[in-house]
């Protein structure tokens, strides 16, 4: 009887990848995992979310928690969801975009395929500018490397749904929508593909 090999996706980023702010606990990662499922049955995700961390903190730990979770005979998968700490702690763009370029290149030198997700709009107007930023030259990054990026910042920056909520949210976190939201995002900007799989459920 011959088994199939696991599909392992990590998932490094913030307070977003755990789904806080979420009533019902999904998140965005909650969901995709759920739609996922059906044409890959065999899917293991694990979110690994730190607060409030810059890409200083993000490049140290991905690979050697990401390791913890991979198997020896599975097709080990990293996806980056990225964040807005480098505004907080005042790490330049120019070192986020080489701490995310150094992951990436180490995801590549071990033959772990990666999927970036890049930072999407906050409240704040001021920080938008600077996630802007951030958002370009991120994507720059991945794509320089063939690797899918999903650009969340300016489809989310009018939303009037994901203003919404994130105004009305006491930590300006999205709620059961916005993270659904973001979840249409990375079904449909090349989730499906990376995988090597067919969405099952349709595009609806």
């Amino acid at each position: 009887m011959s088994t199939v090999a696991p599909t392992t996706v990590a998932v490094i980023g913030g307070p977003l990848v755990a789904g806080h702010g979420d009533g019902r606990g999904l998140g965005w990662v909650g969901r995709v995992t759920a739609r996922t499922l059906p044409s890959l049955p065999d899917l293991r995700v694990f979110p690994l979310a730190v607060p409030h961390e810059d890409s200083s903190g993000l490049h140290a730990r991905t690979i050697a928690e990401a390791s913890l979770r991979y198997t020896s005979d599975g097709d080990n998968r990293l996806v980056l969801a990225l964040g807005s700490g480098d505004l907080d702690s005042g790490r330049s763009v120019a070192r986020a975009r080489l701490d995310v370029a150094n992951v990436l290149d180490e995801a590549l030198a071990r033959k772990v395929s990666a999927f970036v997700i890049g930072p999407p709009p906050e409240y704040n107007s001021e920080r938008n500018r600077g996630i802007a930023e951030l958002n370009t030259s991120f994507s720059d990054v991945a794509k320089r490397r063939g690797i899918a990026y999903v650009d969340t910042f300016t489809p989310l920056l009018g939303h009037p749904v994901w203003q919404r909520e994130i105004a009305s949210s006491r930590d300006h976190l999205p709620g059961q929508e916005g993270y659904g939201l973001l979840a249409w995002l990375v079904l449909h900007r090349g989730w499906f593909p990376w995988l090597g799989v067919q969405d099952a459920m349709g595009d609806s």
